[in-house]
C-alpha cells in the first residue's frame, strides 16, 4: 500500500467514475483499475462495487476511503511543515468563494494575487457553504470564503470583512424619503436572491412588518434583481459591494436602512483547524488588503497576520 492508491481511490470515489477519475490523476483508465486491483488484493477485501453503469463503494470500502482521506491530510502536513520551516509559500493555493460574493472580490483578488504570487498556482472555486465544509474536511482546498455564522467543530473561521446592506428601489418606490422605513414599504413587492441566505436573513429580519398577503420572489443573481426592480417595481437588498456595479441613474434609487434591523453580513475565510500553511493565508490576507476598503476589513486583519 502507498499513498499514491489512496490517491486514486479517494478520485474513484468523487467522481464515481473511472474514465473521469483517471483524467484527474493523469493516469491511464487501464493503469487506475490495475491499482485499485492491487489494493484490494492486498487488503484482501472489495472497495468499490463496479459494473457498467456504476461505481459505489463497499462497506468496508467507505471506511477505508474515509481513513485514505485522513492519512492523505496528515500525510501532506509534512510537506507543508518543511516549507513552513524554510519561509516558503507553498506551489499552489485552492481556494473556494461563496456565489454571493464571488463577483465583488474574485476579480481583483486574482489580479493582485498573481502580480505579488505568480509562482503560485491558483484554483478557484464558486461552492455553496454546504459544498465548501465538505470540501475542506475531505481535504479537496485549503481555504474557503463564506458568509460567517457556520458551524463546525472541525473547522476555524477568520473574520474578514463586514459590509452593509442597501435598500434598491423602483423608480414609482417612495423614492422621495432620504432613508428606508420597512413600514413604508409593506404593501410593495419585494425580490429576494434565492441561494443567498444572508439576504434572505436579512431582508426577513427588517420586513417582519409586511402584510400577510405579500409575494417574496426569487431570483437567481443580485443583477437580475435589480433589473426585476427596474422594470416591474418593488424593492430588492443589495450588498454595499454591489453599488460599484450600478450607473448614476441606478445610484438615485438606493437608499439607506434605518432602525434597528440586521441590515450586514460578515464575510470569513474558512480553513481545518489543522490547517498549517500559516505563510499561504496570509498571501490571502495580504491580497485582500490590496483593494478592499480598509473600513470594512476586521480590525485583526488590517492590524495582524494570521497566526496559526
Amino acid at each position: 500500500m502507498n499513498l499514491q492508491q489512496l490517491k486514486y481511490i479517494i478520485a474513484i470515489n468523487r467522481f464515481r467514475n473511472f474514465a473521469k477519475a483517471a483524467d484527474s490523476c493523469n493516469i491511464s483508465q487501464p493503469t487506475l483499475s490495475t491499482m485499485l486491483q492491487k489494493l484490494e488484493d492486498e487488503l484482501d477485501v472489495r472497495i468499490f462495487d463496479r459494473s457498467n453503469k456504476q461505481v459505489t463503494p463497499t462497506s468496508a470500502g467507505k471506511k477505508i476511503i474515509l481513513q485514505a482521506q485522513k492519512t492523505l491530510i496528515e500525510a501532506e502536513k509534512i510537506t507543508e511543515l518543511v516549507a513552513e520551516e524554510k519561509n516558503q509559500i507553498g506551489n499552489s493555493l485552492s481556494l473556494s468563494v461563496g456565489p454571493s460574493i464571488a463577483p465583488y472580490i474574485l476579480p481583483q483578488f486574482i489580479k493582485h494575487y498573481r502580480k505579488k504570487y505568480p509562482e503560485v498556482s491558483l484554483s478557484i472555486q464558486e461552492r455553496k457553504s454546504e459544498d465548501m465544509l465538505n470540501a475542506l474536511q475531505n481535504g479537496e482546498i485549503d481555504a474557503g470564503i463564506s458568509a460567517s455564522d457556520i458551524l463546525n467543530k472541525g473547522v476555524l473561521e477568520i473574520p474578514l470583512y463586514t459590509e452593509r446592506f442597501y435598500v434598491y428601489l423602483s423608480e414609482d418606490c417612495w423614492r422621495k424619503l432620504p432613508v428606508f422605513k420597512p413600514e413604508n414599504l409593506e404593501h410593495e413587492n419585494m425580490w429576494i436572491m434565492k441561494e443567498a441566505q444572508c439576504l434572505r436573513n436579512s431582508a426577513f429580519s427588517f420586513c417582519k412588518a409586511r402584510s400577510k398577503g405579500q409575494h417574496i420572489y426569487e431570483a437567481g443573481s443580485i443583477e437580475t434583481l435589480i433589473r426585476i426592480v427596474d422594470e416591474n417595481g418593488g424593492f430588492t437588498i443589495i450588498p454595499e459591494m454591489h453599488l460599484d456595479f450600478l450607473s448614476e441613474a441606478q445610484r438615485k434609487n438606493v437608499r439607506k436602512i434605518e432602525g434597528n434591523y440586521l441590515s450586514q453580513r460578515r464575510i470569513s475565510l474558512y480553513i481545518r483547524k489543522d490547517f498549517v500553511k500559516e505563510r499561504m493565508l496570509n498571501t490571502i490576507i495580504d491580497s485582500m488588503k490590496e483593494f478592499m476598503p480598509a473600513q470594512m476589513l476586521s480590525e485583526s486583519i488590517r492590524k495582524y497576520d494570521i497566526r496559526l
